[in-house]
């Protein structure tokens, strides 16, 4: 279920945003991007745990086995950097909107420093993981020796994957809030002000002046919203690893004891971390990206009607050409 989750719902999210003939944004280039990483997190790494627990064994070589596992780790790196990349992105358009536009190759240089850094950190699986025979049968395994080997290799993965992600990302979202509500209140102050001095000299035409002086401080409306779907993404993003990394954590450090009961919770909190996968689809939607809209529209597309115009209308029209002429 999991799996089918993961990749229905990323497929469908990459589908409407490759049909769409909207103007492209910068959010949804990060949001194919991260639609990416998630459906390589169903079909490389979900998918290859429902092969390998139906087969029991490892049965795909040494070579296999570190080619696997390293695709396995790139794909969850990739997929928490480029969350990543899109916070970064999102607290440049607040908190730097003048310098923001037009840049699209620093949004080129975030995904590709995201996938980068998700390589470097994938690395060590290749050394790492190896055929080892564990209670009988041939496994792709980690064999350290000793106890604290475990315990450094476990805080590293927890620290890279999880914590610092999670530092930089609400660091990014501390400024955008403190941002956004700084603007609004200097804006709402700014527009009482003008608007009492323009209602004294000028009346009627106080309101638009107030209007185009208040946007000058003004964060867009689309901004703000997709500033709330990325931080709804972020909040689930904490939610699904959290459960994982803590327990990952207890369990290296001797405060989880090994039975069975502990294997098949820690089977569980295992799954929520590609959850996170399968969640972000249905954000996309929620909050109105027109991902689904363009989805829908395009599996049922149809002609528009064509405006019935008036006669005097065009009249009118052809008046102008002439004139204009």
């Amino acid at each position: 279920m999991l799996f089918i989750s993961i990749v229905v719902g990323n497929v469908a999210v990459i589908a409407a945003l490759m049909l769409s003939k909207t103007r492209k944004s910068r959010t949804n280039f990060f949001i194919m991007h991260l639609a990416l990483a998630d459906l390589s997190v169903g079909l490389i790494s979900v998918l290859t745990d429902i092969v390998w627990k139906s087969t029991v064994s490892w049965n795909a070589g040494n070579v296999g086995c570190k080619a696997v596992r390293f695709a396995q780790v790139l794909v969850t790196y990739s997929s928490t950097y480029v969350l990543v990349a899109l916070s970064i992105d999102r607290y440049d358009a607040i908190t730097h909107p003048m310098n923001f536009s037009g840049s699209w190759r620093r949004a080129r240089r975030l995904v590709l420093v995201a996938w980068l850094l998700s390589a470097v950190f994938a690395s060590p699986s290749l050394v790492f993981f190896m055929e080892a025979r564990v209670d009988g049968a041939i496994q792709c395994w980690i064999d350290f020796p000793e106890a604290w080997q475990w315990k450094l290799y476990m805080t590293l993965v927890a620290l890279s994957v999880f914590l610092f992600p999670t530092v930089i990302i609400t660091a990014c979202y501390a400024i955008i809030v403190y941002t956004i509500w700084s603007k609004s209140k200097i804006m709402t102050v700014n527009s009482k002000a003008l608007g009492s001095k323009n209602g004294e000299k000028r009346g009627g035409h106080h309101e638009d002046d107030s209007r185009r002086a208040s946007s000058r401080g003004l964060i867009p409306k689309a901004k703000i919203k997709t500033v709330k779907m990325t931080l709804v993404i972020v909040f689930v993003f904490i939610l699904c690893w959290s459960p994982y990394i803590v327990f990952d954590l207890l369990q290296v450090y001797g405060y989880v004891p090994q039975s069975p009961t502990n294997v098949a919770v820690a089977t569980f909190i295992q799954s929520l971390a590609p959850l996170n996968s399968a969640a972000n689809p249905i954000i996309y939607c929620l909050f109105s990206t027109h991902i689904c809209r363009n989805l829908s529209s395009s599996s049922t597309t149809k002609p528009l009607p064509r405006p019935h115009l008036k006669r005097p209308y065009l009249d009118k029209c052809a008046e102008a050409v002439t004139l204009k002429g």
